[in-house]
């Protein structure tokens, strides 16, 4: 009797079959014609070895596709599926729900990333080329021994910043021999640091060797010589009106004295001397080694986890006061900015007409700690990013800000950074804290302000001259209407915030359309140049 026909059949998981054709299935299934010679072991025909590598190989593809998280190892056997069928089918589904979740993460990780994304600079850069003229000049004026100005600078150190520019460009219009500037002692924080104590004096000198000669003290000709104030200086002076006024004071004594400076003299001055402003602040004002160096460390504390934000938080007390404003975060603080406005008027800045509410939807109210969170968040910063903030303490202490810690846990100043004894040397002097802030605010990968202010200004020229980092400026006026509106879901108020501030990322911005700006905010065209301006102006 003859025998039956037999055919052997391998158990191949549904997904392996569906990934092959139907001819190299039926291949697979189908057992050879029946031969004379007595049939092999299904272990000993190669097919069997063939598929099984093929399964194995298939399985690794299958792991190194659907888990990419370097600290999962792979399995140790991986074709022990051979003897666990069920097992396998489940893993393969179970990796499928987590690729899922890996191309999602990826996704959001991808959408994340943009955040950290410079704008594009249009090819600026730095570009300080004074003319023949102004040259010419410069060597005439190191001769000079009769002339000697005298400036006494006030406030914080970023306002000090600010007349320490304008100082030097005064003593190039005078043709003056500057005396290093004096640092009025602070009355508010009481900070009697020096010049030399905040920056590079030897450094400040060097680089302005060739504009304007400093000098640490008058000549001994000059010792009994009193120095003359002129206190009738208006606003928005002009080179012009600097020499016929100072030029008397000269012939009189051959020292004049300058105070009250800030704001003073024109932001609207010729090439020259615009060009000398921006090298007084993006290079001659360096910053002393100690205060460097202390910013530095800190600064490589926020990176050594990759990219991070800085933030300038305007929320302490005297702020709130001083613009109008209300902190918006309990009645109590709110009751309590009001009764103190009442009782000293005199500390409201401007627009005193105005209400709170008014203030605040044209835009002139500095952010509180949840709305910097919503704006940060609408923007795609991530959860995990790290962010540093600059600033004195808000009023209500660190309470106050667990709104934006609550959204982004990894939040440091420099009391958090500082190794123990580290900050002590500094702990009275308000204007080095003021400076460590700015080095590490300046060095990061994405700045924004809460509010305007001489530090914001600084940081969004500083940023600018160095390629236009990233520097958001909170469209505050547009924006807040929005933050009102409980009813806008968050993927719309997200999108509208994102295109609110499309414009507002650090891209290059012409002073030229911007008359009465400060060149030190927005060094293009008069400081940086591209190619294409660089041969329109040659």
């Amino acid at each position: 009797m003859a025998k039956s026909k037999r055919q052997a059949y391998i158990s191949v998981p549904a997904q392996i079959i569906s990934s092959l054709s139907s001819s190299s299935l039926q291949s697979l299934l189908l057992s050879p014609k029946k031969s004379a010679k007595k049939k092999k072991p299904l272990w000993k025909h190669p097919m069997f070895w063939f598929l099984c590598f093929f399964l194995c190989f298939f399985l690794v593809i299958l792991k190194i596709g659907f888990n990419l998280d370097p600290l999962v190892p792979f399995s140790p056997n991986p074709c022990s599926f051979l003897h666990q069928e069920s097992s396998f089918t489940n893993g393969f589904v179970s990796n499928i729900e987590n690729n899922v979740g890996f191309l999602k993460k990826v996704g959001e990780n991808q959408e994340q990333s943009g955040f950290w994304k410079h704008p594009d600079g249009l090819g600026y850069r730095p570009c300080l080329g004074f003319s023949r003229e102004y040259n010419k000049w410069s060597g005439e004026h190191a001769k000079e021994r009769t002339r000697y100005l005298m400036v006494v600078v006030t406030g914080g150190m970023n306002q000090q910043r600010n007349q320490i520019v304008d100082a030097v460009v005064i003593a190039r219009i005078l043709g003056a021999a500057l005396l290093v500037p004096n640092l009025q002692v602070n009355v508010i924080w009481g900070d009697e640091s020096e010049f030399s104590d905040i920056f590079d004096l030897d450094h400040f000198k060097k680089v302005l060797a060739n504009d304007v000669r400093i000098v640490s003290s008058l000549p001994s000709t000059h010792l009994t010589s009193r120095p003359l104030e002129d206190k009738r200086i208006p606003v928005n002076v002009t080179p012009q009106w600097i020499r016929a006024n100072y030029a008397r004071l000269f012939r009189r004594g051959g020292v004049a004295l300058l105070r009250g400076l800030e704001s003073k003299l024109s932001k609207d001055l010729p090439s020259d001397l615009q060009k000398l402003r921006c090298k007084v602040a993006f290079h001659a004002l360096k910053f002393a080694a100690p205060i460097l160096e202390l910013g530095n460390k800190i600064t490589e504390r926020m990176r050594s986890k990759g990219p991070y934000l800085a933030l300038h938080l305007r929320m302490e007390k005297d702020v709130w006061v001083r613009t109008g404003c209300l902190p918006g975060w309990t009645h109590e603080y709110d009751e309590m900015i009001s009764n103190e406005r009442k009782l000293r008027p005199w500390l409201l800045t401007s627009k005193s007409n105005m209400t709170y509410h008014e203030r605040k939807l044209a835009g002139l109210c500095p952010l509180n700690a949840l709305e910097v969170t919503r704006l940060l968040k609408a923007l795609g910063a991530p959860k995990n990013a790290r962010i540093y903030w600059a600033g004195g303490n808000p009023l209500g202490g660190k309470e106050a800000l667990l709104p934006l810690i609550g959204e982004f846990p990894n939040l440091y100043n420099k009391e958090d950074l500082a190794l123990p004894g580290e900050l002590e040397p500094f702990a009275n002097k308000a204007s080095f804290m003021a400076a460590i802030d700015y080095i590490v605010a300046e060095n990061s990968d994405v700045f924004m302000p809460s509010h305007g202010g001489n530090m914001g200004h600084a940081l969004q020229g500083h940023r600018a001259y160095a390629g236009h980092k990233k520097y958001i400026t909170p469209n505050k006026r547009h924006m807040l209407p929005y933050f009102l509106n409980d009813s806008l879901p968050e993927a719309e108020f997200n999108q509208i915030i994102m295109g609110l501030h499309r414009d507002s990322l650090g891209q290059p911005e012409f002073r030229t359309s911007k008359s009465g700006r400060d060149v030190t905010k927005y060094p293009v065209p008069e400081c940086m140049c591209n190619d294409t301006n660089l041969h329109t102006s040659s």
